[in-house]
This record gives C-alpha cells, sequence and structure tokens, in this order.
C-alpha cells in the first residue's frame, strides 16, 4: 500500500457522543420492560433514543462513512484440510498457480 492515507472508519467524537446517547437509551427501555414492564421508565428510554437521533442528524453522523481503499485479496490454491500443497487446484494440474495477490476494486465488484 502507498502512504497515502485512505481514512479509517473510526468516525468522529461527536458521532459516537450520538451514538452513545441512542445506545443508553435502549438499555434504559430494555432494563424497564426486564423490570415490570415499568412503562414510564421504558417511555424514558424512548425520549432518550429520540434526543439521540436528534443529535446523530445535528452532527451528521452518516457523513462519517469512509471508503476503503481497494483491498488486496490473495487467490486460495490448493484447499486440502491442513494448508499442504497437493494436486487438487481449480483447473486441474495447469490450474491457478497465482502465489501474488490480486487487487480488486470495491467499484467495480458488489462485495470488494
Amino acid at each position: 500500500m502507498s502512504g497515502e492515507s485512505h481514512g479509517s472508519h473510526a468516525g468522529r467524537p461527536s458521532s459516537w457522543a450520538a451514538v452513545t446517547v441512542i445506545f443508553i437509551g435502549f438499555v434504559v427501555g430494555g432494563v424497564a420492560l426486564c423490570n415490570g414492564p415499568t412503562w414510564i421508565l421504558f417511555w424514558v428510554g424512548v425520549g432518550i433514543i429520540v434526543l439521540g437521533l436528534l443529535a446523530s442528524w445535528v452532527v451528521h453522523l452518516f457523513s462519517d462513512v469512509v471508503l476503503d481503499a481497494p483491498r488486496v485479496i490473495p487467490e486460495i490454491v490448493d484447499y486440502t484440510l491442513f494448508g499442504s500443497r497437493s494436486k487438487k487446484r481449480r483447473g486441474g494440474e495447469a490450474g491457478e498457480v497465482l502465489d501474488l495477490p490480486t487487487a480488486t476494486d470495491p467499484q467495480q465488484t458488489p462485495h470488494g
């Protein structure tokens, strides 16, 4: 990989704060349903979730998505149980013999 940075999936602290508020709301609502159910505490949890959703809208939570650089995936040559070399290769004896990984472009292939 080259020396240039391709970003990360870490996210900004403000986005993590919004996600944390939403998570706390789910925990409060879940505890309320398990203890009774305690409906007042459940609706408090729903209110916390709504506040977290509003916070995620304010901090533009979904703008944190960063696309990776194309991944380098090695091509599998043999399929033995313990990883030893065998003559069972895709394509027979003259089949795949790639020793170098193949780079794929996530814009061209659906799953990178």
